[in-house]
């Protein structure tokens, strides 16, 4: 096989590999958005639950300063909790597995909690790969952005046989 043959099918087998770890990546892009999705809804279950807001709960320096005398100078207020009695049992069905458990409130949002913030770091990432490797593909020139219509379009239709053979 000629040298320039052999540099084509090289590039050819380096961008088709970029191109399926790209396709991947946006398969997990769209998994990581059905996790942190329902996610999203299990943590907004149990803030109505808690009868809160994200931002319904004051900060602990607001409740301090709501009646210094009063009260402690220091009152851990979980934001999600609010009021609402953290000891009492919910129960949860743990990602990816048919297993419930009957924990307590607090310790359910606070699991709920740390997985949104995996799952957002997670997508974060994924973004990043999805872009990254759009921008080697499209700077490899393979993209129908780069490559105009017609072209791309006699690339597709291209075959081995004389136009005057297909015609019979």
């Amino acid at each position: 096989m000629d040298d320039s043959m052999k540099q084509l099918q090289e590039k050819l087998i380096e961008v088709e590999i970029e191109g399926e770890s790209l396709l991947l990546a946006r398969q997990q892009l769209v998994e990581n958005d059905r996790l942190r999705n329902g996610n999203r809804e299990a943590l907004t279950a149990l803030r109505r639950r808690a009868k809160t807001t994200k931002t319904s709960i004051p900060t602990p320096f607001e409740s301090i300063m709501r009646g210094v005398e009063s009260r402690p100078l220091v009152k851990e207020v979980c934001p999600t909790c609010g009021d609402h009695d953290s000891k009492e049992e919910t129960w949860v069905m743990f990602p990816g597995t048919d297993v419930f458990a009957n924990i307590p409130f607090h310790a359910a949002h606070t699991i709920l909690e740390k997985d949104q913030t995996l799952l957002n770091y997670e997508a974060n990432k994924l973004q990043s790969i999805v872009k990254e490797k759009s921008l080697w593909i499209s700077d490899q020139g393979v993209l129908a952005d780069t490559i105009s219509p017609g072209v791309l379009r006699s690339m597709v239709t291209l075959s081995d046989k004389p136009k005057i053979a297909q015609n019979e």
